[in-house]
């Protein structure tokens, strides 16, 4: 597809790209979003059921089980070409702020630095007490496909219970985060909302912020979301497939990327 020459100028010219990203560009990767169906031990649970403080209080281990499943199944999946093309992106313009509602450290793993995550993380556990981080081995432990309960570890500090490093519901964002998210929202001149549903606040209002501020907000997602009335470009498509053709435009020239796909879907 031809992109617009607005966005090819805009994102070569831009001296601040804000960048974020939802589920949908995890899932290229095999990781299920957070709606999908639970399978195994957990199949007969909601996720939302086992997302919340009191659901921890209440069965820590079936709880610190779960998340050491769902670790064990990020850390068997690999960056998509998403994940990679965001990371060469930021060697390419002035500034590059990636701000995540993923919690899986693709981003991370695909070459992005200081990437800002509203939710946390699976891989940064910390005290639920005292709050010191705790630190994981890089292998997951031994559970089986479909999932145990599995008893938290202490900490080491104040012995008490070892949390997952997520925002669950009913919490708040870390404010430190979510401060330098809303700074870089109102201080980009371009942002790329790319693979989310547009439905999870307060990380909704940030494209919302951008365009208020008269940044170009463009929305990357295969379906139609709230974000359609508010950005100005819409391509419709996944992150894995628009991304690399989008950089591949923008910088002619240059073969650091490999090839797009030959095939994509169309801009909306």
């Amino acid at each position: 597809m031809l992109f617009p020459p607005t966005l090819l100028n805009r994102l070569r010219e831009t001296r601040h790209l804000v960048v974020l990203t939802g589920a949908g560009v995890s899932q290229e990767s095999g990781i299920p979003t957070f709606r999908d169906a639970l399978t195994g031990l957990w199949a007969r649970f909601d996720a939302e059921q086992l997302a919340t403080p009191e659901a921890f209080l209440a069965d820590p281990a079936l709880v610190w089980g779960w998340y050491e499943w769902r670790r064990g199944q990020v850390l068997r999946c690999q960056p998509n070409a998403g994940h990679r093309t965001i990371a060469e992106l930021a060697r390419r313009v002035p500034r590059l702020t990636l701000i995540t509602q993923n919690v899986d450290g693709l981003h991370e793993r695909a070459g992005s630095p200081a990437v800002l995550a509203l939710h946390g993380s699976l891989h940064r556990p910390h005290c639920a007490d005292c709050g010191q981080a705790h630190p994981l081995p890089d292998a997951p432990s031994a559970l089986p496909d479909g999932g145990a309960c599995l008893p938290p570890p202490r900490c080491g500090a104040c012995g008490g219970l070892v949390r997952p490093g997520v925002v669950w519901f009913g919490e708040s964002l870390p404010v430190e985060v979510w401060q330098a998210a809303q700074s870089a929202a109102g201080a980009c001149d371009l942002l790329l909302s790319v693979g989310t549903s547009s439905l999870v606040s307060p990380a909704a209002e940030l494209p919302v912020m951008a365009a208020d501020q008269g940044a170009l907000v463009v929305q990357i997602n295969p379906a139609v979301t709230a974000l359609n009335a508010v950005a100005q470009i819409n391509l419709r498509g996944t992150a894995a497939r628009i991304l690399p053709e989008l950089l591949a435009q923008a910088w002619p020239d240059d073969d650091a990327m490999p090839a797009p796909p030959a095939q994509e879907a169309p801009c909306c």
